[in-house]
């Protein structure tokens, strides 16, 4: 044999991650919990707060407009933060959990293609939520398109960018699905906060504002507001964003696992059993 030859894999054609993405799609309305959330409630909230006269009406204390026209961006980063955070990191846990990304490393097709999958559908998911929250807000509610077109594009872009860093670094960390819903739930709620889900950005005191301001969905909301009602978002607000898109992202490439630990150390213990022992012996144990 030639020393210099190495095994490889084989080339895939381009079709298969086609399959690979219905597949995946099939298994998320399997379980539409995360979908449900993650599209629906923003929908839903929206409808309810375009139908008040009270949220509709200009208020001076949030910088002579409604509550609805600020509210409409916190929506846009709910979708966001939910498909993120909420729904994409369980599924990828678990995969790994069942030795599903193991197996497929065995196999033509490269793992890393179930994480191009969940992040294909998941921004499409995000992107198409958005896309219909802005297009009722502005037609059947009127708070009018955004100002700066480009710059929300921009914003709701690095939005995504950041949320699904935080999900995959998510993903990274947890052994297990429910350790991912876990993490994933202690994330989320804290970050709507800041977003201004519960009491209005401008309503906040200043130390919270503040605080708002350096958490990736406060800083993304203050940058879809800013194009929505004034002009291009201010550039710190994107920096902010693509900070924690950069530096998640970078942690999710650095501890995330194909396999799971107690899955390596059980092979581990096989293939060297301990001083004495046969496998057999292990079996037995």
């Amino acid at each position: 044999m030639n020393p210099g030859w190495r095994p490889h894999r084989a080339s895939v054609p381009r079709a298969a991650y086609g399959k690979l993405l219905l597949n995946e799609f099939r298994l998320i309305r399997r379980t539409p919990a995360g979908l449900l959330v993650g599209v629906g409630v923003p929908l839903v909230l929206l409808a309810i707060f375009g139908s008040l006269p009270a949220t509709t009406q200009a208020q001076p204390a949030l910088g002579g407009v409604s509550f609805f026209a600020q509210y409409v961006p916190v929506l846009i980063a709910f979708n966001i933060a939910t498909l993120g955070i909420l729904s994409m990191p369980a599924p990828l846990a678990s995969y790994r959990e069942l030795g599903i990304l193991r197996r497929l490393s065995t196999t033509p097709v490269p793992p890393s293609w179930v994480l191009g999958a969940q992040l294909t559908i998941n921004t499409c998911l995000a992107i198409a939520t958005t896309t219909t929250i802005l297009v009722a807000a502005s037609t059947a509610f009127g708070v009018g398109a955004p100002n700066s077109p480009a710059g929300f594009a921009v914003a709701v872009l690095l939005c995504m960018a950041a949320m699904f860093a935080i999900g995959l670094y998510i993903a990274a960390l947890a052994r297990t699905a429910p350790a991912a819903n876990a993490i994933g739930a202690a994330t989320f709620f804290p970050l709507m906060f800041f977003a201004g889900l519960w009491v209005p950005r401008q309503l906040m005191p200043p130390v919270l504002r503040g605080a708002s301001d350096i958490t990736p969905l406060g800083a993304g909301v203050q940058a879809l507001q800013a194009a929505w009602q004034r002009a291009f978002p201010p550039i710190w607000t994107l920096l902010v964003l693509a900070g924690y898109a950069a530096l998640f992202g970078w942690l999710a490439v650095r501890f995330f696992r194909w396999e799971s630990s107690t899955g390596s150390q059980s092979r581990r213990d096989r293939s060297h059993p301990r001083d004495g022992q046969r496998p057999a012996e292990l079996l037995a144990d």
